[in-house]
């Protein structure tokens, strides 16, 4: 594989500098600030800084790059509508250092290689594009028009479209999206696997066979006005800080909060809102008024045993279900509650790992409201039953009729800014016939309705030869998938790899005969056209459309718009036999919008409703009642408990995010919310277990999967001692995504399950 080893997919296996001290009690407040200054003066020039400060998410600028937390409707706050996080996703973008032809110059492949992703990371932004020829070690300039050849020629060299597969990321806008949809489209292929097939494929699967949307149901008001919020496998104040704001609303106005997660989370025990002086001095809020900490995938046994408490409550006293909403807006009830029967209350508390007495504090917050909303993330999503816990969730909501009212319903938490915005406007492996009809109508060409490739899909396509090109628009493919020295080795068969991104990474050094690096803009940048700065259109969590405008001058004149990018390609490929002038929509994005509009439900007069400063709403049936499934009404489902036993010896591992990092960037290289500085090559433990094997703190260990047979491997490894259920340990990403097996995924959805990992401890010798 010469430089393109396996070796080069994995996290160097070196130490830094552990050190340890207590988690705290509280979160944001003084340490975001100060953080949040120590990234804008040490990456990005102090003038940029205080420009993107005063126009991240606000009304007429720039959505931040990171996550997807909707922006208030009404006020935005003249502090700053901005987290720590944010800030440190926009000094990651606008870093003060450019990389071009020198320093690939200076350094091979390999050498790359053996930085930490931290350290690729903060290299610099792309400020060109970049080959790597067969056989050489080192990336070398090309120009854009080659390189736009060299991608057409290795397409058009294929014995069919479906040998080449084409990734997004959720950072992609929708113009950019649509675009690149509509190419693999017409290309022949449906192969559009995309960072959702990760993280909440999951969810849309359950939500819209139950309720007939893949999204959530809640607006950031519903969350002011809950009686009740459960978060479960959420960890707010690292992934979506801003959260932490809405919770406090949701806590002022007498609203109560469970929280669920096998780890204790600093920002759901007490938040200091950094925007409030009097906060700051005199102390945060109290966030969850009940902390259950549940075994890893013990969520539908958790689940479960509420349901039943709240059965055998209905059938005592009455008035506990919403049974007219339940006999008017619902199907499957009666089959619900018959297999429900079967279950044993105990051995569904047992399974859980939760005490009889943190059961019974939840209990009563859910008997007592009606007006529930349930908040969930990638805890509950990486599980081979994964679309089992979303279903199970629903269940609980439906008998409660909490769902399409006021302060009530389901709130999927979305990563990346734009993740749900790519899947609505097209990036699907699997879209509907309706939006393929309206490719077909309004183009002239008819695209495939073969499912395409999925990311597991891809994986194992590449790795067996079935598919030779891949294309990334955006991401760290080969940090965010499982299995790494499987998917490294299945990234090298391929004849091309091509990734489009704005700064360096790991994904770069993994490549196949020949690789392509195509740097573009970022979201903090300017996007200059023939027709003047083109604005651009993301949607958030809660299915508000709305603007980003970048307002930086672009940190090098030799990077391209996404959606150049895309019209480059597509008409260096398809040339000729194109039924669609491509080139017409890089000089402007307005184009781009009508064609949305006629394609895509809900975009009606897309260009005007986009200048409304806060954005528009999409439809969304479960809001109004109104169930898009085949009965037309909300179903009520059958879950199963998970069926898993772990062996002597093993524990269950979940991967996780330090505070320092989103996704699979790596800000820096503290975990300041648990009490974790300078390393990452940690393993969080029960002390219990810990001292069954005879492990002490800072312990080097190795760590060991097995799945059918195949066993995997992470070595150099610390012991961390943490508030974590018996049998459980959690290790962060991308360093344990070797130990996660390829084969091990959520059914209906293969979203990866990296949430339950068996796995076994040994000591390094």
């Amino acid at each position: 594989m010469n430089s393109k080893s396996k070796e080069n997919a994995k996290t160097p296996e070196k130490f830094l500098d552990l050190k340890i001290s207590k988690p705290p009690s509280n979160s944001v407040g003084f340490g975001a600030i100060k953080s949040s200054l120590d990234h804008v003066s040490k990456y990005m020039n102090p003038g940029d800084a205080l420009k993107l400060s005063l126009k991240i998410n606000q009304k007429g600028g720039f959505d931040c790059p990171g996550c997807a937390w909707p922006d208030p409707d009404d006020e935005r706050s003249s502090l700053g509508e901005y987290c720590e996080n944010g800030i440190k996703a926009i000094a990651e973008e606008a870093q003060n250092k450019t990389i071009n032809r020198d320093f690939f110059s200076k350094h091979a492949v390999d050498e790359l290689a053996v930085m930490t992703d931290f350290e690729i990371g903060k290299s610099g932004r792309l400020a060109e594009p970049m080959f790597l020829a067969e056989g050489n070690t080192h990336y070398e300039p090309i120009s854009w028009d080659d390189a736009f050849e060299k991608v057409g020629s290795h397409l058009n060299a294929l014995c069919n479209p479906d040998e080449a597969v084409f990734y997004t990321s959720g950072r992609t806008t929708n113009e950019a999206a649509f675009l690149y949809q509509l190419f693999v489209r017409e290309f022949g292929t449906a192969n559009l696997p995309d960072c959702s097939n990760m993280c909440h494929e999951a969810s849309g699967a359950a939500l819209s066979e139950t309720l007939g949307i893949g999204k959530g149901s809640v607006t950031l008001d519903d969350l002011y006005k809950a009686e009740l919020v459960m978060v479960i496998g959420q960890n707010p104040a690292t992934n979506h800080p801003r959260m932490l704001t809405a919770l406090e609303k949701c806590k002022k106005n007498g609203g109560k909060i469970i929280a669920i997660n096998p780890l204790p989370e600093a920002g759901l025990v007490k938040f200091t809102n950094p925007q409030s002086p009097t906060k700051l001095i005199f102390g945060g809020t109290k966030i969850a008024d009940v902390f259950v900490p549940i075994t890893i995938n013990g969520d539908v046994a958790f689940i479960k045993a509420l349901l039943l408490k709240l059965l055998e409550k209905e059938e005592q006293e009455g008035n506990i279900f919403d049974k007219q909403f339940i006999k008017e807006f619902t199907s499957g009830y009666e089959v619900f509650i018959q297999d429900l029967k079967q279950y044993n209350f105990e051995e569904c508390l047992e399974a859980s790992g939760v005490s009889k007495e943190v059961f019974d504090d939840a209990f009563n917050l859910i008997l007592k409201n009606n007006k529930i909303i349930i908040c969930w993330a990638m805890g509950l999503t990486q599980h081979e039953n994964a679309v089992d816990n979303i279903r199970e969730l629903v269940n609980l909501l439906l008998l409660k009729g909490s769902i399409g009212k006021e302060g009530a319903g389901t709130c999927p938490v979305r990563g990346h800014s734009n993740v749900q915005g790519d899947r609505t406007v097209g990036i699907w492996e699997s879209a509907p016939q309706a939006f393929l009809d309206k490719i077909e109508a309004k183009y002239g060409f008819k695209p495939s309705t073969k499912h395409g490739y999925s990311v597991i899909d891809s994986i194992k396509a590449m790795y067996e030869k079935k598919a030779k090109v891949f294309f990334g628009l955006g991401g760290n493919f080969i940090s965010a998938v499982p299995d790494t020295l499987y998917s490294a080795q299945a990234m090298a068969n391929c004849n091309l790899t091509v990734h489009v991104s704005t700064k360096l990474n790991r994904s770069h050094l993994v490549t196949g005969k020949e690789a392509l690096i195509l740097p573009c803009l970022g979201r903090t940048e300017k996007d200059y056209q023939k027709t003047g700065v083109q604005v651009q259109s993301v949607e958030n969590s809660m299915g508000i459309v709305s603007s980003t405008k970048g307002i930086l001058e672009p940190c090098s004149d030799k990077l391209l718009s996404e959606v150049a990018v895309v019209c480059g390609i597509a008409n260096a490929t398809l040339k000729e036999r194109s039924k669609i002038n491509w080139l017409q929509y890089k000089d402007d994005y307005n184009l781009v919008r009508d064609d949305i509009q006629e394609v895509v439900d809900g975009f009606e007069d897309f260009n005007n409703r986009l200048k409304n400063p806060s954005g528009f709403y999409l439809p969304n049936g479960a809001r109004v009642r109104k169930f898009n499934t085949k009965k037309g009404k909300a179903n009520f489902s059958i879950n199963k408990l998970p069926n898993w036993k772990l062996k002597d010896g093993e524990l269950m591992m979940m991967t996780i995010r330090s505070h320092d990092q989103f996704n699979t960037t790596i800000y820096g290289l503290d975990d300041r919310y648990r009490g974790v500085f300078n390393e990452r090559r940690i393993v969080f433990m029960n002390r219990g277990d810990m001292k069954s094997r005879n492990l002490q703190e800072h312990q080097v260990v190795n760590l060991k999967s097995e799945y059918k047979g195949v066993i995997r491997e992470a070595n150099n490894f610390k012991v961390v001692g943490y508030e974590i259920p018996k049998n459980c340990c959690a290790t962060y990403f991308p360093e344990t995504n070797v130990l996660v097996p390829l084969d091990s995924f959520a059914h209906t959805a293969k979203t990866p399950a990296s949430k339950s990992v068996r796995v076994t401890i040994e000591k390094s010798v």
